[in-house]
C-alpha cells in the first residue's frame, strides 16, 4: 500500500467522511484573499490581515511542506432551527462540543500515523494559518459554492475542514474544477443583510456570522433588525441550498444539539450571569462570542422579537455591568415601544455610548 492510500484509509478509520490530497504551492485563490483584504472584506479580523503572504503559502506554515492532505467530516446535527422570535437561533455548527477540539483529535491521530511513515507533519484545523476551502478544492473534496461554502455534491455543505501538511511526497488528487451551483442564487437571495456582495464574494462586515461572533463591538444600527432571532451565527445561506438535500446525519455524537443550545428562551438567556455563562457554554463554539457580546446579540433578538414580554429581561439589562448590553438593551426596548424604564435609565446612566442609545431609543430612532 502507498504511502497515500495508508493515510487515506486511516483518515476514513478516524471518522473523516472525506480526505484527499493536494500538491503543497502557491495556495490557490491567493490573489483573491488578497484583494478580498484590500476591500476590508474582513472587517474587525485583523488576525486575517496578518502577513497574508503567510497564509498564501503552507512552507511558511509549515518548513519543508510539500503535500496537504484534506479532510472533511460532516456535523450535520438531528433538529431543525425554530422560527418562533420567542427562541434564540444558533448556528447548527456550535449545537454540540467545540469542533476544534473534536477534530484536532482525530488529525493528531492522523498525523501520528504520517509520522510513522518517516514524514514531519502538522496538524490544522481553522487555527492557523491556511486558506481551507481552497486547499479542499484542490484535494478533490468539492467545490467553493456561491456562499463561499465548501460544497460536496454527495454531503452537503455542513461540513468542518482539517488538514494535516507534511514534508512526505505524496500523489496528489484531481483537483475538483467543476461548479455544480449553475444559475441558482437561493443563498444570496436570502441574505438578510446581503453579505454576499457577488457570487462566491462575502462581504464579512455584513455577515451575521461576522456581527454575532467576531465582531467585538456594537452591531451596527442598520444591521440590527435584519438579524431577527439570531444570536450565535447564520445558517439561511445554507440552509436553502439545494445541494443539502443529500446532507445526512453526522454519526459523531459530539456535534449532536447540548441541551438547551437548540431552542433556548430569549429572555431566559438575557439573565444568565458570566458564570453561567461560562459554564454553560464549557467546550462550546458559543464561548467565542464572549460573555458580553452574546448577550449583544439576545438583546437585539429581543428587540426584534415584538414581545412585550420580553421588557423585564431588557429592563433588567440595563443595569448591567458591561456596556455593551446596557446599550443593546435600550435599542431593543425601545423598538419595543417600552419608554418608561429607558426614561429612568436615562437619569443615571454615565457611559456616552448607552446614553446616545438611550436617547435616539427615545426618539423613536431605534
Amino acid at each position: 500500500m502507498s504511502s497515500a492510500s495508508s493515510i487515506k484509509s486511516r483518515a476514513l478509520e478516524l471518522g473523516f467522511e472525506k480526505v484527499g490530497i493536494a500538491r503543497a504551492g502557491e495556495a490557490p485563490r491567493g490573489e483573491f484573499l488578497r484583494e478580498w483584504l484590500g476591500r476590508e472584506y474582513h472587517g474587525g479580523m485583523d488576525y486575517m490581515a496578518k502577513a497574508p503572504e503567510r497564509r498564501a503559502d503552507p512552507a511558511q506554515v509549515f518548513p519543508g511542506a510539500k503535500s496537504i492532505v484534506c479532510v472533511a467530516k460532516n456535523y450535520q446535527s438531528p433538529g431543525v432551527h425554530s422560527e418562533d422570535p420567542k427562541i434564540g437561533r444558533i448556528s447548527r455548527y456550535a449545537w454540540g462540543d467545540d469542533y476544534h477540539e473534536v477534530m484536532l483529535a482525530k488529525l493528531k491521530e492522523l498525523e501520528r500515523h504520517i509520522e510513522s511513515l518517516g514524514g514531519r507533519a502538522r496538524a490544522a484545523v481553522d487555527t492557523n494559518a491556511v486558506l481551507e476551502k481552497p486547499w479542499a478544492q484542490e484535494a478533490g473534496l468539492g467545490w467553493q459554492g456561491k456562499h463561499s461554502n465548501l460544497i460536496s455534491r454527495d454531503m452537503g455543505s455542513w461540513l468542518f475542514l482539517g488538514e494535516v501538511l507534511t514534508d512526505l511526497e505524496l500523489e496528489p488528487d484531481a483537483p475538483h474544477r467543476e461548479d455544480y451551483c449553475g444559475s441558482c442564487t437561493s443563498c444570496i437571495d436570502v441574505c438578510p443583510t446581503r453579505a454576499i456582495v457577488a457570487p462566491y464574494v462575502v462581504d464579512g462586515r455584513r455577515c451575521i456570522a461576522y456581527l454575532t461572533i467576531e465582531n467585538r463591538g456594537a452591531i451596527p444600527r442598520e444591521m440590527r433588525p435584519l438579524i431577527g432571532n439570531l444570536i450565535f451565527g447564520c445558517d439561511l445561506c445554507q440552509d436553502v441550498c439545494p445541494w443539502n438535500k443529500f446532507s445526512q446525519v453526522t454519526p459523531e455524537r459530539e456535534f449532536y444539539a447540548r441541551e438547551g443550545l437548540q431552542t433556548p428562551v430569549l429572555s431566559e438567556l438575557m439573565g444568565i450571569s458570566r458564570e453561567e455563562f461560562t459554564r454553560r457554554f464549557r467546550k462550546s463554539p458559543v464561548k467565542r462570542a464572549k460573555y458580553a457580546g452574546f448577550l449583544r446579540n439576545v438583546a437585539v433578538a429581543l428587540g426584534n422579537s415584538g414581545d412585550p414580554g420580553a421588557v423585564p429581561a431588557l429592563e433588567n439589562a440595563l443595569a448591567h455591568e458591561e456596556a455593551l448590553v446596557r446599550s443593546h438593551a435600550a435599542w431593543a426596548l425601545g423598538r419595543l415601544a417600552a419608554r418608561g424604564p429607558l426614561r429612568l435609565r436615562r437619569e443615571v446612566e454615565k457611559d456616552a455610548d448607552v446614553t446616545a442609545e438611550i436617547d435616539a431609543a427615545l426618539r423613536g430612532d431605534a
